[in-house]
């Protein structure tokens, strides 16, 4: 421990409450504010909490988060608000945002939802230094923070331009047809052997060296392999022969997150989906595969899967009303192809400068946490105020 630095529970220097409000009683236009455990707020027109306080989800999917705020609001039941804080409110937040994060994680229990006991706060272990030491390692981590906020803003926004760039292009392909294009239903583009079917309602549990099957939560990429698939009891896929794969199907999520579409590989030949996803096979005749891919994800077609969406608990759009979307495409299988290569050439280079501006963005996570690393330990100097 640093000289003059003492080490003491959370409890002994703060107060550790919890909201007793349920989140149905919030306003949309209250005068305090209302945390809750999504780590967003709301209104309320009453107020329990005042001043610098942190506050902490203690439970889903934000445990182990700290928020700082100053001011007047009120918490929902199960969110942890730390008050009549006794040492500096904006050093203890520095302090947990480096250490709390893995130990609330750790410290959960339950099984359908995780929580946090509130012993787990008040055995928080916390090393800080003399007040004069505490407003110094702030300042400096306050603009420090501040600049690494703003360059990392920046890169957002870059890799905001990317994606948008690729958009406004790709929306201009088919909002500009020109001479030769037709416009026709999904179902009428189809292979003959494609009947635009739902998959397994029922995959039930892993099998071992069992039959692949993808599910909705799965098309987080462009192009979906077996590896980290389901494996599922292949008899139970039997009675969903029209669904069963080939390879280089598009994948349509058509309950959820309803429009997102991903490209099986030929790895998962004979391999299967669940409810969630229709398979799209195009008849090669009419419509190059790819073509149809980048037709599907573009704004004209995804607003019409927008539009038929219903739903409130679960969002799911309709087979019928899948089979009438509406696509445009040029006759010409060559004008086809040409689209494809200028798009497959914007995507790669969308997805370079992707890789590039994610990494920075990562990267200012983990600066951000070494910085902290060296404040706690007694190690950080006004050099640190010299990042750009």
């Amino acid at each position: 421990m640093n000289k003059g630095w003492q080490i003491k529970k959370l409890g002994e220097v703060c107060e550790i409450s919890t909201g007793k409000w349920d989140a149905n009683h919030a306003t949309e236009n209250g005068k305090y504010r209302f945390y809750t455990c999504a780590a967003e707020y709301l209104f309320c027109d009453t107020k329990r909490f005042s001043g610098e306080c942190l506050i902490l989800p203690g439970n889903g999917v934000n445990v182990g988060k700290v928020f700082y705020y100053n001011g007047e609001f009120d918490a929902y039941q199960r969110t942890y608000v730390i008050s009549n804080i006794k040492i500096l409110p904006k050093y203890l937040h520095y302090h947990m945002l480096l250490y709390w994060e893995d130990l609330g994680t750790k410290q959960q229990y339950g099984s359908a939802t995780n929580f946090i006991k509130i012993g787990n706060f008040n055995d928080y272990q916390l090393e800080f230094p003399p007040i004069p030491e505490q407003h110094r390692i702030v300042s400096i981590l306050d603009q420090c923070f501040s600049a690494i906020d703003k360059a990392k803003a920046n890169a957002e926004q870059n890799l905001k331009n990317a994606r948008e760039l690729f958009e406004s292009y790709l929306q201009g392909v088919f909002e500009k047809k020109g001479e030769g294009w037709e416009e026709i239903t999904l179902e009428e583009l189809t292979d003959k052997n494609c009947s635009l079917s739902y998959g397994i309602v029922q995959p039930g549990d892993d099998f071992e060296n069992g039959l692949p099957v993808v599910r909705p939560t799965d098309l987080t990429q462009k192009y979906i392999q077996k590896s980290g698939l389901k494996f599922i009891n292949p008899k139970l896929a039997e009675g969903y022969k029209r669904t069963k794969l080939v390879g280089d199907e598009l994948l349509l999520c058509v309950r959820g997150t309803t429009g997102v579409i991903s490209i099986a590989t030929k790895e998962l030949e004979g391999a299967n989906v669940t409810r969630g996803i229709v398979p799209i096979r195009f008849d090669l005749n009419r419509l190059n595969q790819m073509f149809g891919y980048y037709v599907l994800t573009s704004k004209y077609v995804q607003s019409q899967i927008k539009d038929k969406t219903y739903g409130a608990a679960l969002m799911q759009i309709n087979i019928g009303d899948l089979r009438k979307l509406s696509v445009p495409f040029p006759k010409s299988k060559t004008e086809q192809q040409a689209i494809v290569r200028q798009l497959d050439a914007l995507c790669a280079e969308k997805q370079k400068l992707e890789a590039i501006y994610q990494k920075k963005i990562d990267n200012f996570a983990e600066l951000k946490k070494s910085i902290l690393g060296r404040a706690f330990a007694g190690e950080l100097t006004e050099k640190e105020l010299q990042y750009d």
